[in-house]
């Protein structure tokens, strides 16, 4: 059962870095519209991209952490 949390766990941490990546890349995407263009049309979907990406940042951290405390859990439980 713990093999198997914690390849969860490592598979939570690879999609919170890729949704950071993400995020970071829109954010620079933005900033690099927004210095060459000066005009604010793509902006808002790149924006909305942002937060999408880190939205769903915080839901697979908050997933691992869950994960954690299962394994923390488990572990307290078969220690007995």
């Amino acid at each position: 059962m713990n093999y198997f949390l914690i390849a969860v766990l490592v598979v939570l941490c690879a999609l919170v870095v890729f949704s950071l990546v993400r995020g970071i890349v829109a954010f620079l995407k933005t900033t690099k519209i927004d210095l060459e263009s000066g005009e604010a049309e793509t902006v808002p979907e790149m924006q909305e991209m942002q937060n999408k990406a880190m939205f769903a940042r915080i839901k697979y951290q908050a997933m691992a952490i869950a994960v954690i405390a299962l394994i923390a859990v488990i572990a307290g439980a078969s220690g007995d």
